[in-house]
């Protein structure tokens, strides 16, 4: 089983920028695709990006594209999401989640099913 330690939210206004990072152990980091979710008040769980075991392959929500990056160390079992041009909306707990099985990419259609464990949350609030 593999803990997720997410970390770096917080308050920020509108147009500014933060970056998340979450923190992996327990199984082989490299071997897994690693992906961020959201989920804001009296919403259900949404799809923000996810990136391949290797980091080779990104994919994200149209509502972040150009605004968010998700990247990964693998020396440091470490994936992180870079923030920028924050809007309101963008106001959640961010979940960091990994892939279930190895060497397998998630998408916007497949990350119901395809991650396997989560993180605790870490809210991100964005004042206008």
């Amino acid at each position: 089983q593999v803990q997720l330690v997410e970390s770096g939210g917080g308050l920020v206004q509108a147009g500014g920028s933060l970056r998340l990072s979450c923190a992996a152990s327990g199984r082989t980091f490299s071997n897994y695709a690693m992906g961020w979710l959201r989920q804001a008040p009296g919403k259900e769980r949404e799809f923000v990006a996810t990136i391949s075991w290797s980091g080779a392959t990104t994919n994200y929500a149209d509502s972040v594209k150009d605004r968010f990056t998700i990247s990964r160390d693998n020396a440091k079992n470490t994936v992180y999401l870079q923030v920028n041009s924050l809007k309101p909306e963008d106001t959640a707990v961010y979940y960091c989640a990994a892939a279930r099985h190895p060497l397998t990419m998630l998408v916007s259609t497949t990350w119901r099913t395809g991650f396997g464990s989560w993180g605790q949350g870490i809210q991100v609030t964005v004042s206008s």
